[in-house]
C-alpha cells in the first residue's frame, strides 16, 4: 500500500486546508467582535438586541452569495452555529 505521508498532493491539500482553517478562525473572530460592538451599542441605547428578521436576511444573503461546493443545507447548518455562537460571545462582553 502506498504511503500517504510521502504524497506531495496530500501535503499540498492539507496545507490549503490549514490555511483555510486560519481564515475561518480570523473571519469568525472579526464577526464576533462586530456583533459584540453592535450589541453594546444597542444595549446602551435601550434597543432590542435580538433581531430574528435580520438573522433571516443574513442567511438569505449568504445563500444568494454561495457559489459552492457547500450546499445550501450545509450553509444553513453552518450559520445555525455561527449566529448563536456570535450572540453568545457578545453576551460575555
Amino acid at each position: 500500500m502506498p504511503d500517504v505521508a510521502q504524497d506531495p498532493i496530500v501535503d499540498e491539500l492539507r496545507a490549503r486546508i490549514t490555511a483555510a482553517d486560519a481564515d475561518i478562525v480570523a473571519a469568525v473572530n472579526r464577526r464576533a467582535a462586530a456583533v459584540a460592538a453592535l450589541h453594546a451599542h444597542k444595549r446602551a441605547r435601550g434597543y432590542e438586541v435580538f433581531d430574528p428578521a435580520r438573522e433571516e436576511r443574513v442567511v438569505a444573503a449568504v445563500l444568494r452569495a454561495n457559489a459552492g461546493p457547500l450546499s445550501d443545507e450545509g450553509l444553513r447548518e453552518l450559520y445555525g452555529v455561527i449566529l448563536p455562537l456570535c450572540t453568545r460571545e457578545a453576551a460575555r462582553e
